[in-house]
């Protein structure tokens, strides 16, 4: 998981798609699927690489079994502007691989403009 989230971070879409399963699955928590497969998960995170601010600072990281539970302070581009999103990923990894991923996104602060 340190791998996908370093490779996030570099806004390296191709070691972060070794990451992830050829058939894996991304979802809004609990169950709307936000992509579905390897083509679907590259073109959502190609778009998100456009934002020059992009980076996922890990505050803490449980791991069960085959499950791992990130809970991360995320610095996006919003429509509104620059800000950053508290969100919890839940992964679901096989064979070192990410086979299915949850995100719930928390709450969302705008940088204060000066």
């Amino acid at each position: 998981m340190q791998r996908q989230v370093e490779a996030y971070n570099a806004h390296d879409l191709d070691a972060l798609m070794l990451t992830y399963a050829e058939s894996a699955q991304q979802f809004e928590h609990p169950s709307q699927l936000l992509a579905s497969g390897s083509a679907a998960i590259r073109e959502r995170f190609a778009t998100r690489f456009q934002e020059p601010n992009l980076h996922a600072h890990l505050i803490n990281r449980i791991v069960s079994g085959n499950l791992v539970i990130d809970h991360e302070k995320v610095t996006r581009t919003f429509p509104e502007g620059p800000g950053t999103l508290e969100l919890v990923a839940i992964y679901e990894v096989l064979a070192g691989k990410i086979t299915r991923a949850w995100f719930t996104p928390g709450s969302k602060t705008l940088a204060v403009k000066s």
